[in-house]
Formats: C-alpha cells, structure tokens, sequence
C-alpha cells in the first residue's frame, strides 16, 4: 500500500511533540512491514527539504508559519506524483482539508481538538480562527473516516456532527520494554512529584504549583520537578516566586530520555493538570515505569488515567483536591506502590505494534471502499 501522510511537522522537527512520536510510531512500523510511506510536513530553518527518517520518505515544506498556505499545494503535488492509495491527515493543529484535493480516500486522525482552550494559550482573533477552522471539520472532511486515540475524542467529533459510524478509536501504544520499572530503586526522599512536557499556558502546570504551595502548608517538605520547554517558562517561574514556593520547585528544562525516565521511575506521582489532551503519553510513560498520576478529569486524561486504580483524577484548575491527593501519596508510600505496580499492569496491555496493526487494518478497510 502507498500511503501519503500529511503533518504540520516530522519527529526530527525542534518543535516536534506527543502527536509526533504518535505518527512515527505508528507508521514506521508500516514502513517497515512493506508499505510506501511518504509524509508531507513543514520544515524550520536550516532543515533539509527531503530526508528520510525510520523507513518514511519525508518532504519539507515553508516552516510552522507558512505550512498553512504551503501546505495544500505540496500535498496536491504529492498525490500527483506519490499515487497514493490512501491518504491519511494527522489534525493536531489547523486542519488543511486535504479530503478536497484529490480523488483519494482520506483518513483523517484526530488526537483532540482544542475548542475552547485554544483561548488559554493564544490571543482571541488567533483562538477564533481555531474554533472556527475545527467547526468545518464535519462538513469539509465529509466522506472522510476517522482515526482517534480517545473515547474522549471520538465523543467530541460526534458532538459536532461526525457520524460514529465513521470513527474507530486506537488507542497509542507504549514501549514496556523501554520504559520499565527498575528493581532496588527507591522513590525520592523527601516526597517529590514531577511533570514532563511542554510549558504552555494551556497545559495547566500553573495548577500544580498552586497545589504545590497548599500541600506545603501542611508537609514543608514537598517538592515539585518541571522537565521540558516553552515559552510559559518564565510566567511559572515568576508564580512559583509570588506564591513562595521557589526553593521548593526546580525547573530542569530540556532533559535526555535518560533523564527522563530516571524521573518518572523516582518521583512519587505523575501531575498532569492539563483541562485538555488526546491521551497523555506521558501518563502511559510514568505507568509503565511503576508510577501512578494525579491527572485533570479532562478528556483525554480521564481515558488514560483509571481512577482509584492507575493514580487519581481531580476536576480541572481543582488546586486543593490535587494537593490533598500529594499529601495522601506523600503519607502513604504504600499507596504509590500499590497504584504504581497497577498502572504497570495497565501499560502492558498496550503496544505500538498493536497500534499499528489496527491503523494498518483500518487503512485497508478504507481502502477497499
């Protein structure tokens, strides 16, 4: 099969993240099993135009600026000359309406959509112009099939007018084997919790650092680490200073997939206080390497954090519940375990290459009509 895949940028892109590693995971192993997989993205500055990276044939085109305008032509001119059997658009930023450019089936894949939080992030003319390019979705992608990686998310495309019938949920995979609990080491002492991911003003971590500050009025040994990047940096920082709880937060910035995974095995809870994701990878991640999260009830989060089970969901911006459940764990070391070695058995229950065996399935059933 040929498959032509449309994303604002490829794993190798500085700006790449969790919708990345999705696609890549998914569909190299496509490659690799013998499918023509070739991706149309964006590039950043100084990137090479062609390159080919796990098995997919990648093509370069403007940057995240200009891939709006870029972008339609570039996948016209694919289909022209790649034929593809099927093309498949990955939505994580603004949709491009590829189901319009050519007479090739489409299967569009959907990790969320932003709706209104996009107004948490960017400036109202920007947050508009997202509602309203995701309200199109149902009419220009109108003999499209869905792929989604959430119950959360297949339910948010039905509210809009996606028949169900059109939607098959996917969840992602994890690499247990990667990502592992490792004998004889011990969690942190004094209790620390961690988050890992992008710093963005949507992605809530403000929230950790006021639960933070309440779960200290109680246990003034508490910390909190942030590993990851973005823009928001400077904002949390200057709350952790207003709230004074500075000496008590460190902010690792970029950190190694080793580094990462040290942190995840050690720390005490995952936090991801996000209002809004397509799954949490990161949630899977900590799990699979023995570590329970303390999540939003959010769509996304609530599919991939088991209530009671994997770790604990609280209601979104909820600062006291979330540091209530800090000094629950932070008293109970017995409980982390317990939650820790569950979220472990529940990461094993998914694979990437099941994952992709289901994307793969899928595709041919698109395919065949």
């Amino acid at each position: 099969m040929r498959i032509l895949l449309v994303n604002w940028q490829d794993r190798d892109n500085p700006q790449a993240g969790g919708a990345e590693i999705h696609l890549f995971e998914l569909f190299r192993r496509l490659a690799a099993w013998g499918h023509e997989v070739r991706l149309v993205c964006s590039g950043w500055t100084h990137a090479q135009p062609r390159a080919t990276i796990d098995g997919i044939d990648v093509e370069r085109h403007g940057d995240r600026h200009t891939f709006a305008l870029l972008g339609r032509g570039a996948v016209k001119r694919a289909v022209h000359s790649f034929r593809p059997d099927v093309l498949v658009e990955d939505i994580n930023k603004l949709p491009l309406y590829t189901a319009g450019l050519a007479r090739v089936p489409v299967c569009v894949v959907v990790p969320h959509l932003f709706g209104t939080t996009a107004f948490a992030e960017a400036s109202w003319p920007i947050a508009t112009a997202v509602i309203l390019a995701e309200r199109l979705i149902p009419w220009l992608y109108g003999q499209a099939d869905f792929h989604v990686i959430s119950e959360s998310t297949r339910d948010d495309l039905v509210a809009r007018g996606v028949p169900a019938s059109r939607i098959v949920v996917i969840h992602p995979g994890i690499d247990a084997d990667h990502y592992t609990v490792a004998p004889g080491v011990d969690r942190t002492g004094p209790p620390a919790f961690l988050y890992v991911g992008r710093l963005r003003r949507y992605k809530g971590v403000d929230v950790a650092l006021r639960a933070l500050e309440l779960a200290r009025r109680v246990r003034n040994d508490l910390t909190l680490d942030i590993a990851g990047t973005g823009e928001d940096r400077g904002r949390l920082e200057q709350l952790a200073r207003s709230l004074g709880i500075t000496a008590a937060v460190r902010f690792h910035g970029f950190v190694s997939e080793e580094q990462k995974i040290a942190m995840l095995r050690t720390t005490w809870a995952n936090l991801f206080p996000s209002p809004k994701e397509g799954w949490g990878i990161t949630v899977m991640e900590a799990a699979a390497c023995g570590t329970p999260s303390l999540a939003s009830d959010s769509p996304g989060l609530r599919d991939s954090v088991i209530d009671g089970v994997t770790g604990y969901l609280a209601p979104h911006g909820d600062a006291a519940t979330l540091a209530r459940r800090m000094l629950e764990f932070a008293n109970d070391p017995s409980l982390v375990a317990r939650l820790g070695t569950q979220a472990r058995a529940h990461a094993e229950r998914w694979s990437w290459d099941d994952a992709a065996g289901a994307t793969l399935a899928h595709l041919e059933r698109i395919v065949a009509g």
